[in-house]
């Protein structure tokens, strides 16, 4: 990744960062978020690991996102959000054409815009094998306490839900 790419793409994760904090409306600081997760999944991208890129957009991006949605909703926040609206789809429309041009740029270089230090990574950096073979032998006592977790955090929200 060069130094240009670098500025651009850390300029446009740190804007977003501070419309997850600013934003009036809940909804808008999830959607914020779920660009900033999609410009980190670029970084993972400029570092060879598509695996981590990918998860990172299928889970955080998707799935932890959906959750966030449902529990506002849950909440049942009401804000009047009229006068806000052209502000933030000009806003998510600079964010996305800054995204697809990273991802163009990425995509567009000959060699997939590998630069001397990305290939000095060990062979196999980020790929399923790698990545479940450190989950599963190294970092499993951490990754079954955080599925642990999830789980009382999951049968906490229905039974709060429920009442």
């Amino acid at each position: 990744m060069d130094f240009l790419t670098f500025i651009v793409l850390s300029i446009l994760m740190v804007v977003a960062a501070f419309r997850v904090v600013l934003n009036r409306s809940p909804v808008y600081s999830a959607l914020s978020l779920v660009g900033l997760m999609c410009l980190l999944a670029v970084y993972f991208l400029y570092l060879d690991a598509h695996m981590v890129g990918a998860l990172q957009v299928i889970v955080y991006a998707g799935a932890v996102m959906v959750l966030f949605l449902f529990v506002i909703m849950l909440l049942n926040l009401q804000e009047s959000t009229k006068e806000y609206r052209q502000e933030k789809l000009w806003t998510m429309g600079v964010l996305c054409f800054a995204l697809l041009w990273e991802m163009w740029f990425f995509f567009g270089q000959p060699g997939g815009g590998n630069s001397e230090a990305q290939r000095a990574l060990p062979e196999g950096f980020g790929t399923v094998v790698s990545l479940s073979e450190k989950l599963f032998t190294d970092y499993l006592l951490p990754f079954e306490i955080t599925s642990l977790l999830l789980l009382v955090a999951a049968v906490g929200a229905v039974v709060l839900a429920k009442r």
